[in-house]
């Protein structure tokens, strides 16, 4: 019987509120499609990692919530020289959202952004002098899901989680309420297929667990393009990525998240149903 190699996959503490299971279960079918044998185990506390011929933080979940936690796992990681995907480098990067700025320094159309160290109704004040916006989205930069994330219209009060903390501020893109979000994913490098989330009606998240619903997408030249400067400009090729993009008001693509840790991946809507996407994770070891 030919060797198959063994993958740790990361996934959430037992007490993690979310219902990831089922999501798991999609992906670890494509891997073992794949000739891959996939094994669970908790990123918080995963134990000896080293027999494994691949680590990968695809479950990773809940991250954004411990985050100390997170940055110790990646200088385990690191420290031990353990097969990592995506490699180390590009997880560290991908964790907070200031790779925003440093894309756009790179000359990469992103959702333009204001970073505030502590946020109050005067940095609030200025941030939207500075965007030239009354109406804007308020997140922290580390986070997933859009766990924190706000939509202060005029007058409206500072959010207490946000108050105080450490903010990114940005324009309400009204691609999103008139588009939804775009969303294209690549595996080794290949671009593999796309989706459009659109929110709920009154809601400007995208997510299911906001009434967000997503269907196939035809990525045009535009969308492709400005993904693929994304990829270019990570610290390492990553093995799995998704490039989500809004539209502004006159309809230009821009970049408003980079997700190379633990997204979703819409395997069903991918013309191949994964099959690229185990294959990658293989290649990767």
């Amino acid at each position: 019987m030919p060797y198959q190699p063994r993958v740790a996959m990361l996934v959430p503490t037992p007490d993690y509120p979310e219902k990831w299971q089922p999501a798991f279960a999609r992906k670890a079918a494509a891997l073992t499609a794949a000739g891959l044998l996939v094994e669970q185990r908790v990123w918080t506390d995963p134990g000896d990692l080293a027999d494994y011929d691949l680590v990968l933080a695809l479950f990773s979940w809940g991250y954004q919530r411990d985050v100390a936690a997170w940055y110790a796992l990646l200088d385990r990681l690191e420290a031990e020289g353990l097969p990592v995907a995506n490699p180390v480098a590009v997880l560290r990067w991908n964790s907070d959202k200031a790779y925003l700025a440093e894309l756009g320094a790179a000359g990469v159309a992103v959702v333009p952004t204001v970073e505030v160290a502590a946020l109050d109704e005067a940095g609030l004040a200025a941030a939207r002098a500075e965007l030239g916006a009354e109406e804007v989205v308020v997140k922290p930069a580390i986070s997933a899901g859009a766990d924190g994330t706000h939509r202060l219209a005029p007058g409206t009060p500072i959010p207490a989680d946000a108050l105080g903390q450490r903010r990114l501020v940005q324009p309400l893109m009204q691609g999103i309420l008139t588009g939804g979000e775009y969303s294209l994913f690549f595996f080794g490098g290949q671009f593999s297929h796309a989706i459009v989330k659109r929110p709920a009606s009154g809601d400007f998240r995208v997510q299911e667990q906001f009434g967000g619903r997503e269907e196939s997408w035809e990525a045009n030249d535009e969308a492709q393009g400005l993904a693929a400067a994304v990829l270019a400009a990570a610290p390492a090729p990553p093995v799995y990525a998704r490039v989500d993009m809004v539209g502004d008001a006159a309809g230009k693509l821009h970049i408003i998240e980079v997700e190379m840790i633990e997204p979703s991946l819409f395997l069903h809507h991918a013309p191949d149903k994964g099959a690229a996407f185990g294959k990658a994770v293989y290649a990767a070891i």
